[in-house]
């Protein structure tokens, strides 16, 4: 069957390859993969995964063969794989704890963007109570931050997003923003709760905007660049402020569920900003690096 492995040369990140029939273990089921969602992570850090392995984490499709063990979806259920390994193929051989069930109403091909993107906001902003809070929400264009400024707005949170150019504001204030921001600089609010997934500079800068018992969540650092906090900047009085770090790996069958009940009731909007054929995935990649892509990406498997 056809896949996407992990290429280190020149011509990467991924290259089609023809590889084994996957064969389940007891607590697997065998889905046929019909769309898979691209993660800015998984393509850019390709020094984290071997070269020549199926590659991928989230990607939606249908059980063709139930787990064994009878734990999971029946055969002829339409599944979202999240977090899941090696995702990106014809078929795949998933643990259930790692499938969410996609409700009728639902496309199918929108359970292959949450994965990643909308389990890691939903666990990061699960972690204290939003209801009246600020929560600034950075590089709120891409997939996190779509999910995490509806997410909290739902939660009953002031949200800020900060992008990184006037263009790529569009619609965040129609998901649940209450402001949008190109720069730290020149606002005066004192947050709660940051969820960053930019580093760098951006990252100190936060942190000058952290209230008293605030938490920057540091979940990514698209820019690439050193973060530096100038002499004293980390000493204060009042109530302690933290910065935590974010790398739960843990199954998100559950998240999963969660979300994809929040989509079906209307109240979570999935944000494909470029949806296309899984054959032309370098186009896509590229778009993805140039940042030219608002939201999630999702490939069709043809």
């Amino acid at each position: 069957m056809r896949a996407l492995v992990v290429d280190h040369g020149q011509a990467g990140p991924v290259r089609f390859a023809d590889v084994d029939e996957p064969v389940p273990s007891g607590d697997e089921a065998l889905v046929e993969i019909r769309h898979i969602g691209l993660n800015f992570g998984e393509l850019n850090y390709l020094h984290l995964w071997p070269a020549g392995a199926v590659h991928g984490h989230d990607a939606a499709g249908v059980v063709v063969r139930a787990a064994s063990d009878g734990s999971g979806p029946p055969e002829g259920t339409r599944v979202a794989l999240g977090m899941s390994a090696h995702a990106w193929a014809e078929r795949v051989a998933v643990s259930t704890a790692s499938l969410g069930t996609v409700p009728e109403g639902v496309e199918l091909a929108d359970g292959a963007a949450l994965g990643i993107a909308g389990a890691t906001a939903l666990r990061v902003l699960r972690k204290r109570s939003l209801l009246a809070r600020e929560v600034l929400v950075t590089g709120a264009s891409g997939g996190v931050g779509h999910f995490a400024v509806q997410l909290a707005a739902l939660a009953g949170a002031r949200v800020t997003a900060l992008v990184g150019s006037p263009d790529r504001a569009a619609g965040l204030r129609a998901l649940g923003a209450d402001e949008v921001l190109t720069d730290l600089a020149g606002t005066e609010r004192r947050f709660d709760l940051v969820l960053d997934t930019v580093g760098g500079p951006l990252l100190a800068q936060a942190w000058d905007s952290l209230a008293e018992g605030g938490t920057i969540h540091v979940v990514g650092y698209s820019s690439g660049e050193e973060t530096t906090f100038p002499s004293g900047t980390l000493f204060g009085f009042g109530e302690p402020r933290t910065i935590e770090t974010y790398g739960d790996r843990s199954p998100i069958s559950g998240e999963l569920t969660d979300l994809l009940g929040l989509v079906a009731a209307g109240k979570l909007a999935v944000p494909v900003g470029l949806r296309g054929d899984w054959r032309d995935v370098g186009d896509a990649v590229r778009a993805l690096f140039a940042r030219q892509v608002h939201g999630k990406i999702v490939l069709d498997v043809v």
